[in-house]
């Protein structure tokens, strides 16, 4: 009896401390800084992949408004802080890269997000297609050297998971056993995978078609099947104290012409 006491009330003291413990904040997450952006420019910031049609639009809005349009991109870990306190808008590469995203940003709200466009993934392959690769079955022979793109439970990148939601698109394990023994590294990040692509002799690489529509010098793509596609999309959330200016921008992005500039880059709605 008294050693079922002794495990109620252990089991009471446990309970109590999981409950009252504090969540674990963002580790980028600085309260120290004043979040101030009102400065007269409109400043962005998001991960790079998104960055090039946001770029166009920025300059499109300038050249129309005057309103001045900065575009910060990249690793978070590079312009986290500055995004902190200047930050008008924040851009993600993908809803689940959003939501990772407001956990450091609190001033912005998770109703506040605005899905813009949505893009493909596909297969980048060499220049000239030196291994024929026609498709995504063609991944899975024993010869080919595969570059994937993973967040690794550390870094945020809309890529986190892709090759696998593509292998086991028809239900098929055996697709994700022999794509995986296929993977010739598994990078964190899309710079990160690009620069690997290049290097590594690798002959594929599953992302995103805005990278092979930037880089066309070094690097061609195939279309992966209907059946296999994936495609996630690019959103905006606008800071509460915002440049007035900012929500007129998102309004330009939305627009027509916004969407033959996205569009150029491989987004669609």
């Amino acid at each position: 009896m008294k050693n079922y006491k002794r495990f109620l009330l252990g089991t009471a003291l446990l309970s109590s401390l999981f409950f009252t413990a504090p969540l674990q904040a963002s580790p980028l997450l600085d309260p120290a800084i004043k979040h101030q952006p009102k400065d007269g420019v409109i400043r962005i910031f998001g991960p790079g992949g998104p960055h090039t049609a946001f770029i166009k639009a920025a300059k499109a809005f300038e050249e129309k408004t005057g309103n001045k349009v900065e575009v910060t991109f990249g690793p978070e870990s590079r312009w986290t802080r500055e995004a902190q306190e200047k930050a008008d808008l924040i851009f993600g590469s993908s809803e689940q890269s959003m939501t990772a995203f407001l956990e450091t940003y609190g001033f912005m709200d998770s109703k506040d997000v605005d899905p813009l466009y949505i893009r493909r993934a596909v297969i980048v392959i060499q220049k000239g297609n030196p291994k024929n690769i026609l498709g995504f079955n063609d991944l899975l022979n024993p010869c080919i050297k595969v570059v994937v793109t993973e967040g690794k439970g550390v870094y945020n990148t809309s890529g986190t998971g892709v090759w696998e939601d593509i292998a086991g698109r028809l239900g098929s394990l055996e697709d994700v056993k022999r794509l995986r023994a296929n993977i010739l590294s598994f990078e964190k990040g899309s710079g990160a995978s690009f620069k690997a692509f290049k290097t590594l002799g690798a002959d594929a690489w599953l992302t995103w078609i805005h990278w092979p529509i930037d880089h066309p010098d070094v690097a061609d793509y195939v279309e992966l099947e209907d059946e296999r596609r994936i495609y996630r999309v690019t959103n905006v959330v606008v800071s509460p104290e915002a440049d007035p200016a900012t929500k007129e921008f998102v309004n330009f992005v939305k627009s027509d012409i916004g969407a033959k500039l996205f569009a150029s880059e491989g987004w669609t709605r």
